[in-house]
Order: structure tokens, then C-alpha cells, then sequence
């Protein structure tokens, strides 16, 4: 069985992030997407349990799709979930980069194989802290974030 994990903190899991999975689940039998619980040094919009149902009722009709809560090294989870693959979404230049070292130490420490998407062009804008940021001055979000 392939699996695939995709890991984040998806506060909130946007339009992009959705992209990112319904991209990868054709390369995988199982993809199991891991949410970062709350974090002192990033303040959430929700919390890690609601995300993580935000994100199971959105996949609810796909039996592919495992939504766990994640902490400590994405090869960690990656092993503990039997997946040999890390999928991650880049929409920059530096976002290649941070996600190019990430990856050479998965491999070389843990065996695993990093799979990288690139965000289709018109949601290379779209990120989650950007998100939290207008929603805290008031700005309505809606329309990045999925629909079921």
C-alpha cells in the first residue's frame, strides 16, 4: 500500500491546501494528513480538534484520506504511519528552498521521500497566515477556504 502524509498546522486549510491533497491522492492508496497542534509561537484561529474535524468532514466521502493529529518530526509521522512519502505544497522560490534542506534530511535520516506540488499559479497567493491576518481585522475569508 502507498502512503502519503501531509503535515501542517491548516489554520485555517485553505483552498490551496485542498489543491495540494486532491492533487496528491491519485499517487497514493492512503494519505494521511497530520495537523500541528496549537503552537505558543503562531496564536491559532481554532483549535488543533476543530481544524482536524474541518478537515475530515471535508474529505467524510473519501476513504483515502486519514486525518490524525501530528507532533514532532514529519519523518517521525511519516514512519509511525508506515508512509514512505511526505507530500508538500510549494508556491515560492523560498518555500523551495526551506522545503529543499527539509527534505535531504528526511531522506537521509529517515528514508523518506519527499513529494513537492507546486501551487497552481492563481493560489500562489494563498496562504494561512496571510488568512489569519485579514480574518483578525475583520476581512471575510470565505473564499479560501474549501467548500464540501
Amino acid at each position: 500500500m502507498k502512503i502519503g502524509v501531509f503535515v501542517g498546522s491548516f489554520d485555517p486549510f485553505t483552498i490551496g491546501h485542498d489543491s495540494i491533497v486532491r492533487r496528491a491522492l491519485p499517487l497514493f492508496d492512503r494519505l494521511v494528513i497530520g495537523v500541528v497542534g496549537d503552537n505558543v509561537h503562531k496564536p491559532s484561529m481554532r483549535a488543533a480538534e476543530e481544524r482536524m474535524k474541518v478537515i475530515q468532514d471535508l474529505y467524510a466521502d473519501d476513504q483515502r484520506v486519514v486525518v490524525k493529529p501530528f507532533h514532532g518530526l514529519a519523518m517521525d509521522f511519516a514512519k509511525a504511519e508506515n508512509a514512505r512519502f511526505i507530500v508538500k505544497g510549494v508556491r515560492t522560490v523560498s518555500d523551495f528552498e526551506y522545503e529543499q534542506w527539509q527534505a535531504d534530511f528526511n531522506r537521509k535520516l529517515g528514508g523518506i521521500e519527499t513529494i513537492l506540488l507546486y501551487t497552481e499559479p492563481e493560489l500562489s497567493s494563498v496562504s494561512s497566515s496571510a488568512l489569519r491576518e485579514l480574518s483578525h481585522f475583520g476581512v471575510d475569508i470565505s473564499s479560501y477556504l474549501p467548500k464540501k
